[in-house]
């Protein structure tokens, strides 16, 4: 099951039968025990659609915050160790990567979230910028992972690299994130996405391809319970929450992101994400 979240309300694909759906079920998704039996239980016959609507796709979000996890892919704790050398903070990374405890930030507030199609934004002041393409957990406030979404973690790399404790200003910040297009939802208590998922990024400019790179889900090194464990450790989300799981692709230090770039985010059984830079 798939659920989106459109200007109108939402809409529910189960086996490719689409059913419009009223906006509060949104809270009760995210406050659930149950969150896809709950959903079944309601789907009327009478609100079936002939396909997805011709309307404004949003961002699959509400009351949510937007969490992440860092140095989740070794392919990351090597870009980490290498932009923050000068700065001293190189052994940060390789000792979190194989630390206990993961690294986890907070990403932003609904109102900084996009969706797919719409425009995220690099900072003013950041003159090395990248997105940081994610498999997203959606998170219920019981702490239950109840399904899947794709995060676009906008990141100015420069900032992050000059002092790791400007971690929140390379990260935070208005159109910091994008999400979507939907949450593919776990059908059954024991769903999990396959080990050979992938997730593929490619960035476009001018109608050709910019940069491309793909990874898979069997390369992040922590398991989702365990990072959803850690975050709701002596933390409550009473409207549920995200988790971005980490990156592992990272286009080469000479490239950062320009105004007018397209990037697009593929993980195959949720779809694909696009965003624009302004």
């Amino acid at each position: 099951m798939k659920i989106y979240n459109y200007r109108n309300g939402l809409v529910c694909e189960d086996v490719g039968v689409f059913y419009r759906m009223d906006s509060w079920l949104w809270h009760t998704l995210f406050t659930s025990d149950d969150p896809v039996g709950k959903l079944r239980s309601v789907l009327n016959v009478e609100d079936r659609l002939h396909g997805l609507p011709n309307e404004e796709l949003l961002s699959p979000i509400d009351k949510q915050e937007v969490w992440a996890a860092g140095v989740t892919y070794f392919k990351s704790r090597e870009a980490r160790m290498e932009e923050s050398q000068t700065a001293g903070g190189g052994s940060f990374y390789d000792r979190v990567y194989s630390a206990e405890r993961p690294e986890l930030f907070f990403k932003a507030t609904s109102h900084r979230v996009v969706g797919t199609g719409q425009n995220v934004r690099i900072r003013s002041d950041g003159k090395w910028n990248v997105p940081e393409p994610e498999l997203t957990l959606a998170i219920t406030s019981h702490g239950k992972i109840f399904g899947y979404t794709i995060g676009n973690d906008m990141s100015s790399r420069d900032i992050e690299g000059e002092n790791p404790l400007y971690l929140p200003q390379a990260k935070v910040y208005d159109k910091c994130c994008g999400l979507g297009p939907c949450i593919l939802l776990a059908d059954s208590p024991d769903y999990k996405l396959a080990k050979e998922t992938e997730i593929e990024l490619d960035i476009w400019r001018g109608g050709v391809t910019a940069f491309s790179g793909k990874t898979s889900v069997a390369n992040i090194k922590r398991g989702f319970e365990e990072l959803a464990g850690f975050l709701f450790r002596d933390n409550s989300f009473p409207n549920g929450c995200f988790l971005m799981t980490g990156t592992g692709i990272v286009p080469p230090n000479e490239f950062t992101l320009q105004r007018g770039d397209e990037i697009r985010i593929t993980i195959a059984p949720i779809g694909t994400l696009v965003n624009f830079v302004e």
